[in-house]
């Protein structure tokens, strides 16, 4: 006899991080825009020295920077010195990162906390939103999937451009809905009282998996779980 118990899938929301760099504030009202439709908690990065003044001499602090970058993007010393971030990457599910576009690649502050901490966003989800006056943003790409090489990045980037930002949410709105960001954050979860090791039935009694998984990756239904019989929600 099948015991009558059931086990209850929940589905909870994946934790997400917003890492983003800011100069002209653009990107900065972008977040802004982004965490009024997402929970999420953000972290601003700073560069460590104060005062620059960017835009002089035609931005050639920039460029400067990002020439540094390109010239030996594996030099922990081409990268500008920023603030220390105190996040704990291990506590999220997906990270998305807001960028200014500096001479069509990443802008340079940003280059250096992904260079810091890519490696621990392996298998994370990850997205990316590009700010820029004009260009397009193919360069800002390959730098985030250079410094995040085992990332799980989302299927599309967002590119707002400059004139765009007083829109960004009606955009950032339907970029959410083009990368399926509700269901690609979605976590099931099973109750307390389940057991930790699954063999799964359905209900004619074939085989279908042995392991969380297996319950994880299940349309909703009625199975069999270690001879009990499960309802998924």
């Amino acid at each position: 006899m099948l015991l009558a118990a059931l086990l209850t899938v929940v589905s909870v929301k994946a934790r997400t991080l917003v890492v983003y760099y800011s100069y002209t504030e653009n990107v900065h009202k972008i977040v802004t825009a982004l965490t009024s439709q997402i929970d999420a908690d953000v972290v601003r990065i700073q560069p460590a020295e104060k005062g620059l003044d960017y835009e002089a001499n035609n931005y050639a602090i920039g460029s400067a920077q990002i020439a540094a970058i390109r010239n030996n993007p594996s030099d922990a010393a081409s990268y500008p010195a920023i603030d220390a971030v105190d996040v704990n990457l291990a506590d999220y599910n997906c990270i998305i990162i807001g960028a200014p576009l500096w001479w069509s690649q990443m802008a340079a502050p940003l280059q250096t906390f992904l260079f810091q901490h890519g490696a621990e966003m392996a298998g994370k989800h990850v997205g990316l939103i590009v700010s820029s006056a004009s260009s397009g943003i193919s360069g800002v790409e390959s730098d985030a999937k250079r410094l995040i090489p085992d990332g799980d990045f989302f299927s599309s980037s967002l590119w707002i451009r400059s004139s765009q930002t007083s829109n960004a949410a009606s955009l950032l709105s339907q970029w959410l809905k083009d990368i399926n960001y509700d269901a690609m954050t979605d976590i099931e979860d099973v109750a307390d009282n389940a057991p930790e090791y699954y063999t799964v039935y359905s209900l004619g009694g074939t085989l279908i998996g042995s392991n969380m998984a297996s319950i994880e990756n299940l349309e909703k239904g009625l199975y069999i779980v270690n001879g009990a019989k499960v309802k998924k929600n």
